[in-house]
Parts: C-alpha cells; structure tokens; sequence
C-alpha cells in the first residue's frame, strides 16, 4: 500500500489512559501486527496496516529529524522514547509516548521492532508541539529536504545541548509525574 496524501483536519482525537496502542515492523518498518487499538485509532483495517510501512500514519507536522533520530537509535539496538503525532486515516490526528524498541533473534540480530504507545501527558505536549513547530518550519525552509532535515537536525542538537540533556533526559522530563 502506497502512502495516501492526506490533508489534517485539525481534529485530535483521543484514547483511553489504559490503552496501549501496539504494533510490530519488520527492519524495514512494514507493519506485521497492529493491534486493535492501533486500527481503531487510526482508522485503518487490519487488512489496511499490514504489510504497510509504518510511515502510513506519519503526520506532516512531525519533524524528520526525529524519525531519523529514532530509526538511528533503534538500528543501532537501543530503544527509544519520543513524543509522536500520527494521522489517521481521517486526517484526524493523536498525540502518543511512543516506546520502541528492536526485537531480535537468537543469534542478537534485529529482526524488526516493536512499539507500545501510550497517552501522553497532555503538559508534556504543550510543551514538544511548540519544538516540533520550530524543527518542521527549519526542515522546510530549505528548498532541499536534504538540506532542511541536516538543519533541523542541527537545531535539535543545539536545543538539547543548550539545555544539557540527552534527548531521552529531554523526554523525560516533560512527561511530570508519570
């Protein structure tokens, strides 16, 4: 399934504070399982999600730095946490925690990755929607994505070490008492 052009509509819609949205990958980020909170949220059949790439649901306001910072990360077979807004199907959007981390086999190997997303502290995205506004508006100021995904890299890298912390400490502490 090709990635369908969706326009927002500004919409959020929500999930309940104990519903885990789960879904599984393969290394190339093609969706193999997703549970029915994940289809129910996003507005996709289970027909619809698998064998999909997981980017199905990417959000136009989210910065590509933190996807890369994410696929870095979890390539390397570390897990990751990261504030997230995904589309669904709609156009409507929701905000998740997101937690993903690699799965391996036997022999340590990444075989594909698997995500747990919960509902975010609603402060904690006070707080990253107005960053990732800034990181989106760097990426598209260039006329190069290349180019604008180098800058906003650049920026978040500036903001974490202005601030002294690692991106996971950056995480962290927006989500309060959680």
């Amino acid at each position: 399934m090709s990635r369908p052009t969706l326009t927002p509509t500004g919409r959020e819609r929500h999930f309940d504070d104990d519903e885990i949205i789960v879904s599984k990958t393969d290394k190339k980020g093609q969706i193999t399982y997703a549970n029915e909170v994940f289809q129910r949220l996003s507005g996709y059949t289970e027909a619809e999600l698998l064998g999909a790439p997981h980017n199905l649901i990417r959000h136009p306001g989210m910065p590509r730095c933190v996807f890369q910072l994410l696929w870095d990360r979890i390539s390397e077979g570390h897990e990751v946490f990261a504030y997230v807004i995904n589309l669904c199907k709609t156009g409507d959007h929701y905000w998740v925690l997101a937690h993903v981390t690699p799965s391996f086999d036997p022999d340590g190997e990444i075989i594909g990755y698997h995500s747990n997303r919960r509902v975010p502290d609603r402060e904690a995205i006070d707080q990253i929607a107005p960053l990732y506004e800034r990181l989106q508006k760097e990426e598209t100021s260039f006329a190069s994505p290349k180019e604008g995904l180098e800058a906003s890299n650049r920026l978040l890298t500036e903001i974490l070490a202005q601030a002294g912390v690692t991106y996971d400490e950056f995480v962290w502490s927006l989500q309060g008492d959680a």
